[in-house]
């Protein structure tokens, strides 16, 4: 189950399935349709047929009783204390935050603890002036200002590889996990889930 939380709450709450529809629907009406000729519209249709032929040779190599590993579920690799920054605090606090626990990107929380948004390293450096690491120069800019939201977050007990869609599909380099309530109770990472896919026994991408 994913759901997807901006600056006024919950936005949307469904499958992974639903909440691309819902996004795909918003893309179509933001998007102008731009028309392709003959030619473009070949070379994609030969260029998918390729890409089936490739999986297809792939999956007659393997054998037909193969090893299947784990199914790794989110609860299950997350990371349970995370680090969070308020949408009030400055841009340059909020660096150092980063900075001092050595990660890259962060869940915004409101003033009632809620998830608003996520802000990374490079939403910062749009209000930072950063050489060999230290802060040369600030804009008076909050994390609220320069945070991407809404972001998109997902429930304990879904499938790694759902979440990796996501990423995937949204550009996005973690998943904040949340409860029933919306509250944060874990964060999912790149990292988080390569190093499920190297644990041993092997997870099973084909399950």
């Amino acid at each position: 189950m994913f759901s997807i939380y901006g600056l006024s709450g919950q936005l949307f709450r469904g499958t992974l399935e639903e909440m691309n529809r819902v996004r795909a629907l918003e893309r179509a009406k933001s998007a102008r349709t731009v028309a392709r000729d003959d030619d473009d519209r070949g070379i994609d249709a030969e260029a998918g047929r390729s890409h089936e032929e490739a999986v297809q040779a792939y999956r007659a190599m393997l054998p037909r009783e193969i090893e299947r590993g784990p199914l790794y579920h989110a609860d299950q690799i997350m990371q349970r204390r995370v680090i969070t920054v308020a949408d009030s605090d400055d841009v340059a606090q909020a660096w150092r935050t980063l900075r001092d626990h050595r990660i890259h990107q962060a869940p915004v929380l409101d003033d009632s603890a809620q998830l608003v948004g996520i802000v990374s390293e490079r939403d910062l450096l749009t209000a930072l002036n950063i050489d060999a690491g230290r802060i040369i120069e600030a804009i008076n800019r909050r994390v609220l200002d320069v945070m991407t939201t809404p972001v998109i977050a997902t429930a304990p007990v879904t499938d790694i590889r759902r979440i990796a869609a996501v990423m995937l599909e949204h550009g996005v380099d973690g998943v904040p996990i949340t409860n029933d309530r919306g509250r944060l109770v874990g964060f999912v990472s790149r990292s988080d889930i390569l190093r499920a896919v190297v644990t041993d026994p092997p997870l099973s991408l084909w399950r």
